[in-house]
């Protein structure tokens, strides 16, 4: 003879005898399939590479844009060095220098820079004075210097033309 007085039930739902709770039963159940995968969708990953390739390009044309300009300021200052330098060859010989090596030779340029954007210091072009009237014979020598370097500036002028 066995009696039951079922009288209460726990917060689980479950009858109980008055007076006495049960644990809860444990159950192993399979998760669903959805609840039981951690990580992300191929649509997310996808997302993100999206994003960093948009990011990685944007920081190539940025960094290319910085390397040409810090390549026109070495030119620039290269260009105003030299001419400076032909300028003082000028004043203190009263006669322009025959090649740039004179420039090296006599002590006015340690050495002939590289043009930064043909990686050559021999590719200098350099640009003869105008004969002098009063001296016939004197020997014509290099005014002026210019690149060698046939590119295009960022401001739209040949570097050939500086």
């Amino acid at each position: 003879m066995c009696i039951r007085r079922l009288t209460e039930r726990d917060s689980m739902g479950r009858r109980t005898p008055s007076g006495e709770r049960r644990p809860a039963p444990v159950t192993w159940r399979a998760q669903p399939a959805r609840v039981a995968r951690a990580g992300f969708t191929l649509l997310e990953l996808m997302v993100v590479m999206a994003l960093i390739v948009v990011l990685a390009g944007m920081a190539m044309a940025s960094y290319r844009n910085a390397v040409t300009l810090g390549q026109e300021a070495v030119l620039k200052e290269d260009l105003f060095r030299m001419k400076d330098a032909i300028d003082q060859y000028y004043a203190d010989k009263n006669k322009y220098p025959a090649n740039l090596q004179a420039l090296v030779s006599d002590g006015y340029l340690r050495a002939i820079p590289e043009d930064p954007f043909t990686r050559s210091s021999s590719t200098w072009q350099e640009v003869p004075a105008e004969p002098d009237a009063n001296n016939v014979s004197a020997e014509i020598g290099v005014y002026d210097v210019k690149s060698g370097s046939d590119r295009i500036s960022s401001q739209g002028v040949p570097y050939n033309e500086w």
